[in-house]
């Protein structure tokens, strides 16, 4: 898909420094897709000479890495999501937020969680004639089935729409998402895709002593999988794979990245399988790198930047048909997509790459590079900018042209496209 023009903010010569506050239930030095993407959109912001504050619960087990002395950012009480303790809810502070937001008006607010902090921002900004907007961040209809919770997805869903409907426009990071939320009745929506930093995320990090360590040889593949231990994140499913792939007698290690409620078990039931824990910056470049084939099979991603970063590290990747393995891998064909859900199909995905000739590989790996150069940070940030200073309504106009409508029951009952 290709975005619209970007429309002009101001003038090059005097461009309008704006104030803007972000409110989420998760940021940075917290480890996801979302957290990631909303550090770099503020950063982004605060580089184009715009204030930017961040209203977050305050986590504890962080202690003093999350603030920082005469930090503008608000930091609110909260508690663990129950069933999930590493996502942190932040209580519904609208007080507090009205007082703070009168003193200091911010020109748009943007509220990337939908839970009671989120709501509580929402109320504020209205009752004080600020601009507030949203982004779609977390598929939380989906994240229900996988916490024994599946019958609340439809009121789940009914919530989310209720909530974004109530700001001027909600952000959503793919097309085919963004289309099964219209279908649902999710109102104003706009595109924003997502960047890789490729700085950072290159083929150049490879390290034959870090695959030493892995106990492979020179010419043998690694599968790798990066993301939370967690239910929905469908880690098992990987793990299948990579054992029908060592069964070609090319694949000869499964390298699991990243922690969760679900490590410990997974752990120790597969004892061939090598867990590294969390890793981040140089290091996680360097194990995407090091790797060459990338399984990923979530069903509930809102977007999933982990596939622009091993597309970036060139790697080779299987994913399911939707978000952003729909919009990169499906037209760059640098890797392997199958249709949502069908665990076979994905298996047979992995197999059929580790069988492949090395030639044929080579060939998808350099499509991968090549189509991940063209994913910039900069543009999503300058989207971002455009979509807060007023121009979403234009925004919304452009997407509103792009993409087929699909049907909104995918959304109502949690399905993982969503």
């Amino acid at each position: 898909m290709v975005d619209p023009p970007r429309p002009q903010l101001e003038s090059a010569e005097e461009p309008v420094r704006r104030d803007y506050c972000i409110v989420t239930e998760t940021y940075p030095p917290e480890v996801n897709g979302a957290a990631m993407t909303l550090g770099r959109l503020a950063h982004g912001l605060r580089a184009r000479g715009h204030a930017v504050s961040v209203v977050r619960p305050w986590r504890p087990e962080l202690d003093g890495r999350q603030h920082v002395e005469g930090s503008p950012d608000m930091l609110v009480p909260g508690a663990p999501l129950p069933g999930y303790a590493g996502v942190r809810v932040g209580w519904p502070v609208t007080r507090r937020l009205e007082a703070r937001w009168r003193a200091r008006r911010p020109d748009a607010v943007y509220v990337a969680t939908p839970g009671p902090l989120g709501w509580a921002a929402v109320r504020a900004a209205h009752r004080l004639g600020a601009p507030v907007f949203s982004g779609f961040h977390t598929n939380f209809p989906g994240y229900a089935r996988h916490y024994r919770a599946g019958w609340l997805t439809r009121s789940v869903a009914s919530g989310l729409r209720a909530f974004h409907n109530r700001t001027r426009g909600t952000l959503v990071p793919s097309a085919d998402l963004l289309a099964r939320l219209r279908e649902a009745g999710f109102e104003n929506l706009a595109l924003l895709g997502r960047g890789v930093d490729h700085d950072l995320f290159n083929p150049a990090r490879r390290r034959m002593e870090l695959r030493a360590r892995w106990g492979v040889s020179a010419e043998g593949l690694v599968a790798l999988y990066v993301g939370r231990i967690a239910a929905e994140k469908n880690v098992g499913l990987a793990i299948e794979a990579s054992r029908a792939m060592q069964r070609t007698g090319r694949v000869e290690r499964l390298v699991v990245v990243g922690d969760g409620p679900l490590r410990d078990g997974l752990e120790r039931a597969h004892p061939g399988v090598l867990f590294c824990g969390t890793q981040t910056g140089v290091a996680l470049a360097e194990h995407y790198a090091s790797a060459d084939l990338f399984l990923f099979p979530s069903e509930t991603e809102t977007f999933g930047n982990v596939v622009l970063e091993a597309m970036a590290s060139g790697l080779i990747v299987v994913a399911y048909d939707y978000a952003a393995a729909h919009a990169h891998l499906r037209p760059s064909d640098a890797g392997i997509v199958v249709p949502c859900g069908e665990a076979r199909a994905f298996v047979d995905a992995a197999v059929a790459l580790a069988s492949a000739a090395p030639s044929s590989l080579e060939r998808m790996r350099e499509r991968a590079r090549t189509h991940a150069r063209w994913l910039d940070w900069g543009a999503v940030v300058d989207r971002f900018e455009a979509f807060l200073a007023g121009h979403g309504a234009a925004l919304r106009s452009a997407t509103s042209r792009q993409g087929p409508r699909v049907g909104g029951a995918a959304l109502r009952a949690g399905a993982g496209a969503v």
